[in-house]
């Protein structure tokens, strides 16, 4: 006799991840690993430019010297030694920081999950820049807010609109990318950073003011962050990263918070992964204690500034006539507009069928998606391979 069951499918996944749709760089950067794609899609540094030496020297060390240390546990906050150098580093450029005020994370992208977790509760407002960080949409939409775009322009978010917006949504924070934004390239003039600041402090929102690229300027001065102008000290979260400017593979970040939503950040992080991998917290302070991390990152940019300047060079003509594009200070990214009616998610298959790839603009959108604009990333091709990857994007543009 032969018995047969039914057995009941398996409980559905959560609204949060079915309602959240999957990174659209990733998935192009999938399609694009071929080694003859001249690849202006990714967001990734310049491999070649690594301190592989320098990286290198510092985890002998640590495994070396203190072996015991390195591979074992370490708590939540951070290690110590890691933590008194981020704050030094973040008050020599102009805001002061203690070491007890910043929570290392796995990478700033951690951060930003460990404030929405602390912050936000499923509908809550959380206001954007429009166009927006990806990941950073994918964070909050399963953190379940309704997110908002706050007009804006090439100075960034336009401080009446977002008046305007607290006053009527009542949001619980603003997210802003203020130095050489993803995607844009953008970067918030010091007259929007003390108005953003102006605002937050008399309504009270949290600004979370992601720095990843600040450090990547080969033009033009630096501007103070927001968390320095008065009114937003007590309630901005400052992130910041390893990432750009020594090896995204450390996944080394960490936040500057007020303290009650410090200590909520280190609950999370304790469920999420109970603290950022030893050795590489201790392999970083080694690194920042034995070698000069400000003039490889002036290398870095100056590496960065001549392929900006090759891209700069080819757009008019790869480009259709009447489009329009940015000229970044600093970072990784040129954003470009197409004029009516092209559409760059339409055109991206012709395009990579000619060996060259960018990313379509409609996924930064937060609100009505602009579909002839794109994001160019300009810093992982040589001025060559940047010169041969725009002849072919005109071809695969029709221009």
């Amino acid at each position: 006799m032969t018995l047969t069951s039914t057995f009941a499918a398996p409980p559905s996944l959560a609204s949060r991840v079915r309602s959240t749709g999957g990174s659209a760089v990733r998935e192009i950067l999938a399609v694009t690993a071929r080694p003859e794609v001249v690849n202006f899609a990714g967001g990734l540094p310049a491999p070649e430019l690594f301190d592989r030496e320098g990286v290198a020297a510092a985890f002998r060390h640590v495994l070396e010297e203190t072996p015991g240390q390195a591979l074992q546990y370490s708590t939540t906050e951070g290690e110590p030694r890691l933590r008194e150098l981020l704050a030094r580093r973040t008050t020599v450029r102009g805001l002061a920081t203690g070491a007890e005020e910043l929570l290392v994370t796995t990478g700033s992208q951690q951060g930003l999950s460990l404030v929405a977790a602390a912050l936000v509760e499923p509908g809550d407002t959380v206001l954007v820049e429009d166009p927006c960080y990806l990941a950073a949409l994918q964070v909050f939409g399963l953190a379940g807010a309704r997110v908002l775009a706050v007009p804006g322009d090439a100075q960034g978010p336009d401080v009446e609109a977002l008046t305007e917006l607290v006053v009527r949504e009542r949001p619980k924070l603003l997210y802003t990318v203020p130095t050489f934004q993803n995607p844009s390239g953008r970067t918030m003039s010091a007259e929007r950073r003390a108005g953003v600041a102006e605002v937050a402090g008399r309504s009270g929102v949290w600004i979370v003011e992601d720095d990843p690229y600040g450090e990547l300027r080969f033009e033009g001065e630096r501007l103070p962050w927001i968390a320095s102008y008065p009114g937003a000290g007590d309630r901005t979260v400052l992130l910041g990263s390893f990432s750009k400017v020594m090896a995204p593979g450390l996944r080394l970040g960490w936040l500057r918070a007020p303290s009650d939503l410090r200590r909520a950040c280190v609950v999370a992080k304790q469920a999420a992964d109970l603290h950022t991998p030893t050795v590489n917290q201790l392999a970083a302070a080694r690194y920042l204690e034995e070698r000069d991390l400000d003039a490889h990152v002036a290398r870095v940019a100056a590496v960065y500034g001549e392929r900006r300047d090759a891209m700069l060079a080819g757009l008019a003509e790869a480009l259709p006539e009447g489009a329009s594009w940015n000229r970044p200070e600093g970072g990784m990214f040129l954003w470009a507009r197409l004029p009516s009616p092209y559409d760059t998610t339409a055109l991206l298959p012709e395009v990579v069928r000619h060996d060259v790839a960018y990313v379509p603009g409609a996924p930064f959108h937060a609100g009505l998606a602009d579909r002839a604009t794109l994001r160019l990333c300009f810093v992982t091709e040589t001025p060559e391979r940047i010169a041969e990857g725009l002849r072919r994007m005109g071809v695969g543009l029709g221009t």
